[in-house]
């Protein structure tokens, strides 16, 4: 099979033989080229273009974003801001619906948790506040009410002297309105071969009064369980000092 022999001018004399190549290889190659020619055009007439203008993009972002910030949301609840809420330092005589126009601007953080707060009086430079809802039955909700409410009415309305928290008034702390509370969760808890009992009350009168409870069954050691108790015992008595405990089973030991 005879080879086709080319001379490179300029060069040797001596013909230069290039191998022999099948037909359907030329044809793959001249595909190769025409399939690498395409990408090539492609990507310096699209693609290229493209990724410089997202380049340009990311820049002009990059320097929005550096010269105007977006600005921080502070908490009316944070003890570590001086500046609870605007920082025009623009105060408001003392009224009722200024009162309502400070507490807007916080209600939002006690929605989030479930509470809401309500104006009872204003009686001279003394305001009257209700906390409603998980805040009312909260164990910090005096702390809600002295480092929250009443810092943030003070720095907006100075007329303001001190902001009192009214506790509503809740049935009396007895043996037979905690079954009361009780007789709600046991028909769930029989159903797991549970139950549930009041075991002692102690300290009615004091700031923390303190239930305790024996609960039996499978659902003793379901925490979700026992927290869904303790939520409804305070929402019912509406005594943020409310503390309640459970008998362990060391204690069970110890008495038999």
């Amino acid at each position: 099979m005879s080879r086709e022999k080319i001379f490179i001018f300029g060069a040797s004399s001596v013909p230069f033989s290039l191998p022999y190549i099948p037909c359907p290889m030329k044809f793959a190659l001249i595909l190769l080229f025409v399939f690498t020619t395409t990408i090539s055009f492609l990507f310096t007439k699209t693609i290229k273009p493209s990724f410089h203008t997202l380049q340009k993009y990311k820049l002009k972002l990059q320097s929005t974003t550096t010269e105007e910030p977006y600005p921080q949301i502070v908490s009316p609840f944070d003890n570590t801001k001086e500046d609870i809420l605007d920082e025009t330092k623009e105060t408001f005589d003392l009224t009722l619906e200024n009162v309502e126009l400070v507490l807007d601007e916080m209600r939002p953080y006690l929605l989030q948790d479930g509470g809401n707060v309500n104006v009872v009086e204003i009686d001279g430079p003394v305001v009257r506040l209700e906390l409603v809802g998980e805040c009312g039955t909260c164990p910090s909700s005096t702390q809600t009410m002295k480092m929250g409410l009443e810092k943030g009415l003070k720095e907006k309305i100075p007329e303001i002297q001190e902001v009192v928290q009214v506790i509503p008034s809740g049935p009396d702390l007895t043996q037979k309105e905690v079954d009361v509370v009780l007789d709600s969760v046991r028909p769930f808890l029989s159903v797991a071969g549970g139950t549930i009992d009041c075991v002692d009350i102690v300290g009615v009168n004091s700031v923390q009064p303190v239930v305790t409870l024996n609960m039996m069954g499978a659902s003793a050691s379901l925490n979700s369980v026992k927290l869904e108790i303790m939520q409804r015992i305070q929402r019912h008595f509406m005594q943020p000092g409310l503390k309640v405990d459970w008998k362990s089973e060391e204690a069970d030991m110890e008495f038999d």
